[in-house]
């Protein structure tokens, strides 16, 4: 190169000084205005920072609160960001060594930026012409996912390299690794290193192996890219590369490096597989939870919670929601019904302690991808003659008995509109007792028993039982009213326990992640009938179940003592069974969203009993045969069925008279003789006839008589002859013990 002459140069400075002069001046304010530009340019990088106290708080993160079952076991997890915090002494050390091989071989070395990779990483991106390599460290790596955007700008680049050594004066190294493994994200929308390792391989942090730790440690540079469930061959590929960096710096030896190359990939979700049951019930818990704590709380403080459900029952009544409607619909094809996808069969179920009222279990539909709408709680519907049992428990609240006849069943009822007279299948004649009607679902003696105590009465104990906003109209009887599936369950769990209505609850106990208790469930009960009334409407429901419109329970092979009612709906729109044991109440519901006939003659005794039992066969598989208990008050007293009076000799010795014990509330028990059953020839001739044994008060010490002592004998039943042709009149004893069609069909003139 040409150096220029001093003279010539010296000679053009003077012929142009002022050129030149200006020149210089604009040279050295472009040289202060790019250092003042960069000073701001630092200065407002650094000043846009997080202060040392936030920098402390770089342990702060969004954790999922944790569901558990009521016998402990991990249920669900709600969640920002599908994170599961552990301390760095449960992660296992082919993690440790796999990450920092791959990620910071310097990592315990450097004061929080690595200066040798951070100028091969510039040299690649200038040879490249492209910024591909950042070059960062773990610390900066854990700024980044702290306090910073991930845009990669010089002005990133600058804090990035600034809370690095904050955050080295500020935590130790094994810190700063347990910060960074709970916070990377890890693909598949699992965040930190216990969540990864339960939703790729089953298996906590502490148990992974070297080839688990080392296909985990890659997904860090490109989770969307190498995440195994997107792509398993570059997820492997990626593995790989992680194990030879882990042989390279001698972190495994050439053996176990072979070993884990060849090792084959096998996927295990354990920790979304243990959400595949149970999203109605969750989504219930997670509404509760947000009323009560705020989203923030619920989604990023990894609030633990301790719920109702039983997880086993809860599989159970899944499986058989779907066995059932699966059932159903193939019977719809073999009787010509139209199914259609758009509106799909549905069917719900809740379980739960009639004590406490905890709910055990809960299914919403047949799928709560397809539909977040929870039949259980959400929808009213008609009850049908499910609803039959609360006007007999206001009757027996008003003095009357399982033995009053109810007679007039002929006579129509008067309304506003007209006079109606329901359609009864189950009974041909005009009387008909309590006990018999309920067992038989007759429709006309359910109407004349709410005529007699009357309307407003009847709607006061449904309230009482928890069934709110019924309509005050004669076919109130029937199930006119709507209810949901899970209040009419929880009433029906006050019969199970003495008169006694247990609120439902789902949540037992809510703490912090530290063990702070936020929120603990005090079970609230509050009188609804007596215990005599609870035992009574139980020992005729235990009818139903034994020989009633719910036989087909005993059929399946359910066989702990229990008691139920059916209910269907009219045109066969809605089938409907409620039953129970001493320790657990369960109600099932199967129809339509839109109501609509779900097949013709599909009564709740083929469609709702079948799924009940099955699903009771299950959730009680280990409960011993428990009899219902009669509080104190109640007696026991032999009857004649026809009549309800006192049972003579006449009566046991008759061959076409039922004697059976009854129950009653002391001094509602009958004090006259049966005055069918006489011998009138005897009493003509003045010798003296049989007398009834009276009273006999049950033991409160002794074991309870069973239903079985309680109602008719099945076989007595069963051997009544059918009703004759229509032109033939129906025999005396058939007109009074109502012996007809077991259904519960409701009149089509009661919808409303």
């Amino acid at each position: 190169m040409r150096i220029p002459d001093p003279r010539r140069v010296e000679a053009f400075v003077n012929a142009h000084r002022s050129l030149v002069l200006a020149c210089l001046v604009v040279l050295c304010l472009g040289t202060w205005l790019g250092i003042g530009a960069s000073v701001g340019y630092v200065y407002a990088a650094v000043r846009s920072l997080p202060g040392q106290d936030i920098v402390r708080s770089a342990g702060t993160m969004a954790r999922a609160t944790t569901i558990a079952d009521v016998k402990g076991r991990h249920a669900f997890t709600i969640f920002e960001e599908q994170r599961l915090q552990v301390p760095l002494s449960r992660v296992s050390r082919n993690v440790i060594a796999a990450i920092v091989a791959i990620e910071d071989q310097r990592f315990y070395s450097h004061s929080g930026f690595d200066p040798v990779r951070l100028v091969a990483a510039l040299l690649n991106d200038v040879v490249k012409r492209r910024a591909e390599q950042g070059g960062s460290t773990i610390t900066q790596q854990l700024a980044r996912l702290s306090f910073l955007t991930p845009d990669k700008t010089v002005r990133r680049k600058l804090q990035e390299l600034i809370l690095a050594t904050r955050l080295e004066r500020t935590f130790t190294k094994d810190q700063i690794l347990e910060l960074y493994l709970n916070k990377a994200y890890f693909g598949d929308g699992l965040y930190g290193i216990e969540a990864a390792s339960l939703g790729y391989f089953g298996k906590h942090a502490a148990d992974l192996n070297v080839a688990e730790a080392a296909l985990i440690a890659g997904l860090v540079k490109s989770p969307s890219t190498y995440a195994p469930t997107v792509n398993a061959t570059r997820s492997i590929a990626r593995r790989n590369v992680v194990l030879q960096a882990m042989r390279d710096t001698r972190a495994i030896d050439e053996r176990t490096y072979r070993a884990a190359a060849t090792t084959p990939l096998q996927l295990n979700d354990a920790l979304r597989r243990e959400e595949a049951f149970g999203q109605y019930f969750k989504e219930e818990v997670r509404k509760e939870l947000v009323s009560r704590f705020g989203w923030d709380q619920v989604y990023r403080a990894g609030l633990r919670v301790e719920t109702t459900l039983d997880l086993d029952m809860q599989r159970a009544a899944e499986a058989e929601v779907e066995r059932t409607l699966a059932a159903i619909e193939q019977q719809q094809k073999r009787r010509g019904s139209n199914a259609t996808a758009k509106d799909p069969l549905q069917a719900s179920l809740v379980a739960l302690d009639p004590h406490t009222g905890e709910v055990r279990a809960m299914v919403g539909g047949r799928s709560f991808e397809q539909s977040h709408f929870n039949r259980a709680t959400q929808s009213r519907r008609q009850p049908g003659s499910a609803f039959k049992p609360f006007v007999y428990a206001a009757a027996l609240e008003q003095g009357y008995t399982p033995a009053t006849v109810i007679t007039g069943l002929s006579e129509p009822v008067a309304t506003l509109q007209n006079v109606w007279l329901p359609d009864d299948e189950h009974i041909a004649g005009d009387a008909i007792t309590m006990r018999a009607a309920l067992r038989l679902s007759s429709n006309r003696a359910a109407v004349r028993m709410l005529q007699t105590i009357g309307v407003p009465t009847a709607v006061d104990y449904a309230q009482r039982l928890g069934l709110e906003n019924l309509p005050a109209v004669p076919s109130l009887a029937l199930g006119s009213g709507e209810v949901t599936l899970l209040s009419l369950t929880s009433a029906f769990g006050a019969f199970a326990n003495q008169g006694e209505l247990a609120s439902p609850s789902l949540i037992r106990r809510v703490t912090t992640s530290d063990g702070q208790l936020l929120f603990e469930a005090m079970p609230s009960t509050t009188p609804a009938v007596t215990p005599t009334t609870a035992f009574l409407i139980t020992s005729m429901l235990q009818d139903v179940v034994n020989a009633g419109t719910a036989a087909q329970a005993r059929q399946i092979g359910f066989r702990l003592p229990a008691a139920g009612k059916t209910g269907t709906t009219n045109e066969y729109r809605d089938a409907w069974f409620v039953g129970y044991t001493p320790r657990l109440v369960t109600g099932v519901w199967v129809g339509y969203d839109q109501p609509r006939t779900i097949m013709r003659g599909g009564y709740a005794g083929e469609l709702a009993v079948p799924l009940w039992a099955r699903f009771m066969m299950t959730a009680t598989h280990d409960d011993k045969p428990e009899s219902f208990r009669p509080p104190t008050g109640i007696v026991g007293v032999e009857i004649d069925g026809a009549s309800g009076r006192l049972a003579t000799d006449d009566c046991r010795r008759a061959r076409d008279a039922i004697v059976y014990t009854e129950y009653f509330a002391r001094g509602t028990e009958p004090i006259d003789i049966c005055p069918i059953h006489r011998a009138h020839l005897l009493r003509a001739l003045g010798i003296p006839f049989g007398r009834s044994s009276g009273p006999v008060v049950v033991a409160q010490d002794a074991s309870p008589p069973t239903v079985t002592e309680v109602r008719p004998p099945a076989p007595a039943v069963a051997k009544q002859e059918p009703p004759p042709p229509e032109k033939k009149k129906r025999g005396f004893w058939s007109r009074v013990l109502g012996i007809g069609k077991d259904s519960d069909r409701t009149d089509p003139k009661t919808k409303k």
